[in-house]
């Protein structure tokens, strides 16, 4: 697939939508918020928004729990404010990406309303039930990812059903070929509706061990964990047959043109890079969050680098993400002064990034009081920091009462910053990180050296962490200074360089001598100027 292919020099932009814009005055982010904000996608200068689920859903997981695949749920719009969206984003050179869901649904579906009714229905296969133990007890030991047993008795019937987060979301059988034709003709309608790709939820998840045989213990296990973890998820995840139905859904995108399969997996690189498929024929992106949870560190970031670099198979394709809607904000990990230096971090690797809503205004740790708890997680595992409410919380678009998000009361409350930190006072600062994120990205664009061009580590002493972009006759360093001290570096081969963009300001178009010296917490881009360059 040619490097000029839009998902590979492009850049994603994730919504979560309960969370981006309100229109109705409900308190909740809906369709026709998003469509008001699609002229600040092309403004910033991104090339595809992910939008999360959008289904029909009862909101026991805040629409991780789906009734219905192929309609909207009221509290977003219509089907008809969706075609809406997708046209308007199409003519302003945008993608849309949909979130695919096809581990689970809710228990509301019809599909699973049939299936727990009778041993005998035609679709009791289409989930996984199991009898119980001689004692009474659950099939094995797997763990729900909310905590508890995974397994949920049902009286009507006399079996336990899997569900591998809440139990309102029973787990689909992926092995029965009924199961795989109807989520394929989900996927159908609504490529047929122009969505540009896919981002599948927990698509490591879709298989489970034929046997359901009990997950070994997890020796390194610790209290203050989520109680997932005191297993080693061997037997409920990763399965070797997941590759075929990867494979699958990948041959239902290539009947479309142009589209993008992204796969969400939380698994070391080595496997996470299996996601490619035999041949590449698998996920076009195996999401890569390593990032999120790699030390902040210069050493430690650039092993990362250089071990992903090496894994990934011929052809395939990189990408990177520091933040989503599961993990704590990037500014919440590494504080504001280093928010800056990762933004250039993030837009300057090889490979496709991913932006998360929010961070390009630099919203850090957000405190949700506990009479405004929302998410099921923190509710079944109270007190351990797994609640994902901070990282939802609305956006920040203007001064004025709750951001700008809406009129009403919003569903989480807003970061005690946004009367200051917002979209359209950071819009007229030429120093905010929203502009640095704007001029990044132009680089970006401009120079297919930092989206395209191979990538040559330079060093990663200390707090430096730097690293050369090279295309055709185009060779950029980039550095960055992971710390609070200031640091030299000698630039390689004893080239000479401008300064194109710092993370601070007034540096650009400095120029560098053999040496550059780097500021506390600041990164740079430098066009280097060498005797010899080749692609």
């Amino acid at each position: 697939m040619p490097e000029t292919t839009w998902w590979k020099h492009g850049i994603v932009y994730q919504i979560y939508p309960r969370s981006f814009q309100d229109s109705n005055g409900d308190g909740i982010g809906d369709l026709k918020g998003i469509c008001q904000r699609l002229d600040y996608f092309t403004w910033l200068g991104v090339d595809a928004i992910w939008i999360s689920p959008i289904y029909n859903s009862p909101m026991a997981d805040f629409g991780y729990d789906v009734a219905d695949y192929c309609g909207i749920d009221p509290i977003f719009g219509t089907l008809d404010d969706f075609d809406h969206l997708v046209g308007e984003a199409h003519a302003k050179g945008l993608k849309v990406i949909l979130d695919f869901v096809p581990n689970h649904t809710s228990d509301r579906h019809p599909w699973f309303q049939e299936s727990r009714s009778s041993r005998n229905t035609p679709k009791r296969d289409w989930y996984i039930w199991r009898d119980p133990t001689p004692d009474g007890g659950p099939p094995n030991n797997w763990i729900s990812n909310f905590g508890g047993s995974a397994w949920e008795w049902a009286d009507a019937t006399g079996q336990y059903y899997y569900h591998a987060f809440l139990r309102e979301q029973p787990d689909l059988n992926w092995r029965n070929p009924e199961v795989r034709t109807a989520m394929y003709d989900v996927l159908r309608f609504w490529l047929d509706r122009g969505v540009d790709g896919f981002r599948v939820d927990v698509i490591w998840h879709l298989i489970k061990d034929e046997h359901f045989r009990d997950n070994p213990p997890n020796l390194a296990y610790q209290p203050t964990q989520a109680e997932i973890n005191r297993f080693l998820q061997v037997y409920s995840a990763d399965q070797p047959e997941v590759h075929e139905v990867v494979s699958d859904m990948r041959r239902v995108l290539e009947e479309y043109p142009e589209r993008v399969l992204i796969g969400e997996i939380y698994l070391p690189l080595e496997r996470l890079v299996s996601y490619y498929g035999q041949d590449l024929a698998g996920a076009h992106l195996p999401f890569n969050f390593q990032l999120i949870h790699t030390a902040w560190n210069a050493r430690e970031i650039a092993a990362l680098i250089d071990e992903y670099e090496a894994v990934l198979p011929e052809g395939g394709w990189p990408n990177w993400v520091l933040g989503n809607h599961d993990q704590p904000r990037i500014g919440a990990r590494v504080g504001p002064p280093q928010t800056r230096v990762a933004a250039m971090l993030l837009l300057t690797l090889r490979g496709t990034p991913t932006m998360y809503y929010g961070d390009e205004i630099g919203i850090g740790k957000v405190e949700i009081p506990p009479e405004a708890v929302q998410d099921p997680w923190e509710k079944t595992e109270p007190g351990l920091g797994l609640g994902r409410d901070p990282e939802r919380t609305p956006m920040h678009w203007d001064g004025s009462a709750n951001g700008g998000f809406t009129s009403g009361r919003p569903w989480l409350p807003l970061d005690s910053t946004f009367a200051s930190r917002n979209v359209e006072g950071l819009q007229n600062d030429p120093t905010s990180i929203l502009m640095l994120y704007r001029r990044l990205i132009a680089l970006r664009r401009k120079h297919l050296a930092l989206s395209i061009g191979r990538y040559t580590p330079v060093t990663a002493e200390g707090d430096v962490l730097a690293y050369e972009r090279q295309h055709g006759m185009e060779c950029f360093l980039v550095a960055l200074n992971l710390g609070s001290q200031p640091h030299t570096l000698s630039l390689p081969d004893g080239a000479r360089g401008r300064v194109l963009l710092s993370t601070l300001q007034g540096r650009s178009e400095d120029m560098t001598g053999t040496q550059v010296n780097l500021g506390p917490d600041e990164g740079l881009i430098i066009s280097l100027e060498k005797n010899e360059l080749s692609g």
